[in-house]
């Protein structure tokens, strides 16, 4: 292969399986550690994420705030773990209204089970089955997080505004 096909091509991908709940916050990890424009997380109920741990939303806050073209998309079934139970994130939407939308599916697509981030069309995070912490982390697959980033705009085109960064939704 030519230098000038590698540097189209780019780096080789690379895929990684875990199992555990210390596998998926790894994989997070390292998916929030990458360079991108836009990270799109499409969840049931995010409590798999611990969006209220202080590790997390540090990451989120440095991921936001490294430029103000960034953008953080939210997909869910149920809003209510996120209001009642991350107030740290709260603050993180309140802070970045301007970077943040949370939205929550419509009933004819909350049988959906998996659950997946996609940073840009790059880098995924993947679980098939929500309930479950066995997933994989792909990076640099531009072709599967491609696929799943349509499959958020899908997701998020029957969706609707959930979580506000006001408490009156303004």
């Amino acid at each position: 292969m030519s230098e000038a096909t590698e540097a189209v091509a780019g780096p080789p991908s690379s895929h990684e399986l875990f199992d555990t709940q210390a596998g998926f916050d790894e994989a997070v990890d390292r998916l929030l550690a990458q360079t991108g424009r836009e990270l799109r997380i499409f969840d049931p109920d995010l409590v798999a994420l611990r969006l209220n741990a202080p590790a997390r939303v540090a990451q989120l806050e440095r991921f936001l705030g490294a430029s103000r073209t960034r953008r953080l998309y939210i997909a869910l079934h149920d809003p209510e773990p996120v209001t009642k139970f991350c107030p740290r994130m709260l603050v993180l939407l309140k802070r970045y209204a301007h970077a943040i939308q949370v939205q929550r599916t419509q009933e004819e697509i909350r049988e959906l089970r998996d659950a997946f981030l996609v940073l840009d069309t790059a880098d995924f995070v993947r679980r098939p089955e929500a309930s479950s912490r066995r997933g994989v982390i792909g990076l640099g697959d531009r072709v599967e997080a491609y696929a799943m980033r349509s499959r958020f705009e899908e997701i998020w085109a029957a969706s609707y505004p959930a979580v506000s960064p006001t408490t009156l939704g303004i």
